[in-house]
């Protein structure tokens, strides 16, 4: 369900995104470093918010890449450490069963 508002209010956002671009459809001046140009404002208002998606995009599937490998490493861990665990329960049931077998008999048991 959490997908589906994202996906509707990306697309409200967009829409509004559009309509503010046709209404701004003017030449504007802008400088580069290397010089100057004219371009239509509806082309800088797309270019931005293209840019903008694409740049925050970027960060999700970097940030997602970084998560699964972290994933990865945590459970290769929490295998090494069940692997663990099961050996020192096999080391305590050796311990018990030669306790039980060399149990020396005390007064009490006499």
């Amino acid at each position: 369900m959490r997908v589906q508002w994202n996906l509707i209010l990306a697309l409200i956002f967009a829409l509004i995104v559009a309509i503010f671009a046709v209404v701004n459809v003017d030449a504007v001046r802008v400088d580069y470093v290397f010089g100057t140009t004219n371009l239509p404002l509806i082309l800088i208002i797309l270019g931005s918010a293209l840019l903008g998606g694409l740049i925050v995009g970027s960060i999700g599937l970097f940030r997602n890449f970084m998560l699964q490998r972290q994933v990865k490493q945590f459970t290769k861990e929490k295998e090494q450490l069940e692997g663990n665990v099961d050996e020192l329960q096999q080391k305590i049931k050796a311990l018990e069963t030669s306790a039980e077998q060399n149990q020396v008999p005390t007064s009490e048991n006499q």
